[in-house]
């Protein structure tokens, strides 16, 4: 019986079940086992893993996180573990493995893929920093998970006339801030791609205040950092009351939303569309709300341009 191996790697993000699930009945529509390979290239090294029927993914397409398990590798970094999960997968008769992740795991899909074990990689990150595609499973998600808490902190803002300065995730890249910034509303979205200037910050809010406005939202990419610095400074220059919320993993956890659980189903089923075909050494994609395919050096290469069209929108109309 052929086999398809499914696993999830590095950071965990909503719709990463929804990925499994559609991977999985895809390919046993098509006539494969499928092979469940649990804490990512750890469990692909160490044996760890499990058939999946059609019903052992049932009623996961809305949980967050990932029934498989996710977890870093650093020994996959060594062509010498490479090798002994190159023959793990030969006694499992594995014909290829789908990798949901990050860059990370794409490096580590492109270097199985060299040893002779087609491998497909799934953008799955709630940062959207892989640079292939426009889009990433998890992203919508954790998007509007961190609206909705600075929509909540906004009323304590509110109530005390204060600043508040939430940081949200994003590592180097400032997707979240960005859109989140821009749907809130804040006075201020300050990201690593857009140099900034404090003063500035601060002269646009005390406009703002000789406007009568009472309580300010900054909205900060983890990126960036400094959080508490950059509040405490804005309190000490400004006199107003300036709270600094890291918000952090809640960011990653919930019920995907609609645009997660379908692209990822969109993703996982193109997915093992590319391995029936016999064709590994690639990162699925969305570019221009198409679903593409690249090859993962390639993908790898490439560099994605912020909006800054957004960016200027967003400064523009808060104020």
């Amino acid at each position: 019986m052929k086999r398809i191996g499914v696993l999830t790697s590095g950071g965990d993000a909503p719709g990463m079940n929804a990925a499994v699930r559609a991977v999985t009945r895809a390919a046993i529509g098509k006539g494969y086992e499928v092979i469940g390979i649990q804490r990512g290239y750890n469990g692909l090294l160490n044996g760890e893993t499990v058939k999946l029927g059609a019903r052992d993914v049932s009623n996961i397409i809305q949980h967050g996180g990932t029934m498989l398990y996710t977890a870093r590798c650093k020994e996959f970094k060594e062509w010498e573990y490479v090798l002994k999960a190159k023959q793990r997968c030969d006694e499992l008769n594995l014909v290829g493995i789908v990798v949901i992740g990050g860059d990370g795991s794409f490096r580590g899909a492109a270097d199985l893929s060299k040893a002779g074990v087609p491998c497909i990689g799934l953008p799955g990150t709630i940062d959207n920093d892989i640079s292939c595609t426009e889009y990433t499973i998890g992203y919508d998600t954790a998007m509007n998970t961190a609206m909705e808490m600075v929509d909540k902190i906004r009323d304590t803002a509110m109530s005390h006339d204060r600043c508040s300065l939430v940081e949200v995730m994003g590592r180097n890249a400032g997707w979240i801030a960005l859109n989140v910034g821009t749907a809130v509303g804040a006075m201020a979205i300050l990201t690593p791609e857009v140099p900034f200037s404090l003063d500035d910050v601060i002269a646009k809010m005390e406009a703002s205040k000789k406007d009568k406005k009472q309580h300010f939202i900054i909205v900060v990419s983890e990126g960036v950092g400094n959080s508490e610095a950059i509040a405490k400074e804005i309190q000490e220059r400004t006199g107003i009351e300036a709270r600094a919320t890291i918000l952090g993993h809640v960011q990653r956890g919930g019920s995907p939303t609609v645009r997660d659980r379908v692209v990822a189903s969109e993703m996982g089923y193109y997915a093992v569309n590319l391995l029936d075909q016999g064709i590994g050494n690639r990162v699925v994609a969305m570019r221009d709300s198409k679903i593409v395919d690249f090859d993962i050096k390639e993908a790898l290469s490439m560099k994605k341009p912020f909006d800054e069209n957004l960016y200027n929108i967003a400064n523009e109309i808060s104020f």
